[in-house]
């Protein structure tokens, strides 16, 4: 079905970032239309492993218009239930969605408008809202053009079942959220593996009697009446580190810590850093005993301190910190043997890249991020929503799509108070 040609507002993707976007725009009587360039609606979701699990819990799938209702609030979500949740939403609020619509190339016109060439034709536009995200090309290390021919590699993103892979040891490649999940998903399937650990920090599941996240949300949400608010991105030590990994933790089994002492001492066999690669024989940096020390440290000295400061600020009676962590100290390889190890793929865990190359304006920073304040650019009439630390570590989750959304509407004058789910 072609495109209509004109439309006040076009919003670029139909996750969950672009249907509350949607939702505000629609509220407020706005022509617009949501492009998906998939043809099948429930984002980025659809992307991940069949044992994929939401890692914060269900009732941060609640959304401008669309409050979680389910039977399970302090759940998590496995990959086809958050799909379908999210196809639900463009339901519920009738976002004027154009699937099959990916957008090749999105310019500025000489009287200030914008033109889209899309694979369902073309449109102008006098506002664009990006809201792709910022996972969109799976990132491999240089390295990995180096190893054995005979090893399968296979990225996360690629990544759908365990009975997929050859037969043997599984050498996972990086620890954060999805290498910590994946690791332990695999051992746990009955595979050896391999647990290439990086610089990622790890997350407490709970803290003080709630799910850590729910105290981030409440100092999202709320923190700022009692003097309290999350780091914001122009507080990050370098601009790089809103591409660091994200903490690992999991939502499997009821919700847990990944601590990799805990999965070491399992039989989880970790290593560090992969610096080279001759033969069959990879080359490991002597830095797992300080990663280890730099994962274990990360929750106490980013997140306890600021926990505890909204605790007090906002006068919630909870209970003593009463978490606990292995101190297993597992062995320190300076080299592995892929062949000996009974290693036959190689999963990476490594990320990805931003790709914006259809955008064909002046907007981009060293690193292909686009220069923004809370989404709004520096081209009038454009804005982003749901980047990673768009404005601080939570933008991107889908509480974030909600509080993003919120302020953009802000921003182009469509609301004045902020529609917050319960």
């Amino acid at each position: 079905m072609s495109i209509r040609p004109t439309v006040d507002t076009a919003v670029i993707g139909a996750g969950q970032a672009g249907l509350a976007m949607s939702w505000h725009l629609s509220r407020a009587g706005c022509e617009h239309v949501v492009l998906e360039a998939r043809r099948k609606l429930g984002g980025g979701w659809q992307d991940r492993w069949g044992e994929f699990c939401l890692v914060t819990p269900n009732w941060s799938a609640s959304w401008p218009g669309f409050a979680y209702d389910g039977p399970d609030p302090d759940g998590f979500m496995p990959r086809d239930e958050i799909a379908a949740r999210v196809r639900r939403y463009a339901e519920v609020i009738d976002a004027p969605i154009q699937l099959d619509a990916r957008v090749l190339r999105l310019s500025r016109r000489a009287d200030g408008k914008f033109h889209l060439e899309t694979t369902a034709g073309p449109l102008d536009a006098a506002r664009v809202v990006v809201a792709t995200g910022s996972f969109h090309r799976a990132k491999l290390p240089p390295v990995a053009t180096g190893l054995p021919k005979r090893l399968a590699q296979v990225h996360s993103h690629d990544y759908r079942k365990e009975a997929d892979l050859p037969p043997g040891g599984v050498l996972v490649v990086g620890s954060g959220q999805s290498g910590a999940q994946l690791a332990e998903e695999l051992f746990e399937a009955g595979r050896r593996v391999y647990l290439s650990v990086g610089s990622a920090g790890r997350m407490s599941r709970r803290y003080r009697g709630r799910d850590s996240f729910w105290w981030l949300a409440e100092i999202a949400r709320h923190g700022g009446q009692f003097g309290v608010a999350l780091p914001t991105v122009d507080m990050l030590p370098d601009p790089k580190a809103k591409f660091a990994g994200n903490p690992s933790w999991s939502g499997h089994g009821g919700g847990h810590d990944t601590d990799l002492r805990e999965f070491a001492a399992r039989g989880i066999i970790l290593l560090g850093r992969i610096t080279g690669v001759e033969g069959e024989r990879l080359s490991l940096a002597p830095d797992l005993p300080a990663n280890l020390n730099r994962a274990d440290a990360f929750f106490a000295e980013r997140f306890k301190p600021l926990l505890d400061r909204y605790i007090e600020a906002a006068g919630v009676d909870a209970p003593p910190d009463d978490r606990s962590s292995s101190d297993f100290e597992p062995d320190v390889l300076e080299e592995i043997d892929v062949a000996r190890a009974g290693i036959t793929t190689v999963l990476w865990t490594t990320g990805y890249k931003l790709d914006y190359g259809w955008i064909d304006l002046p907007i981009f920073d060293e690193f292909g991020y686009p220069r923004q304040r809370r989404g709004v650019t520096e081209v009038p009439g454009l804005y982003f929503v749901g980047l990673l630390w768009q404005h601080n570590q939570l933008s991107a989750t889908l509480v974030g799509a909600t509080l993003e959304s919120t302020h953009i509407a802000r921003q182009m004058g469509l609301s004045r108070e902020a529609d917050l789910p319960a």
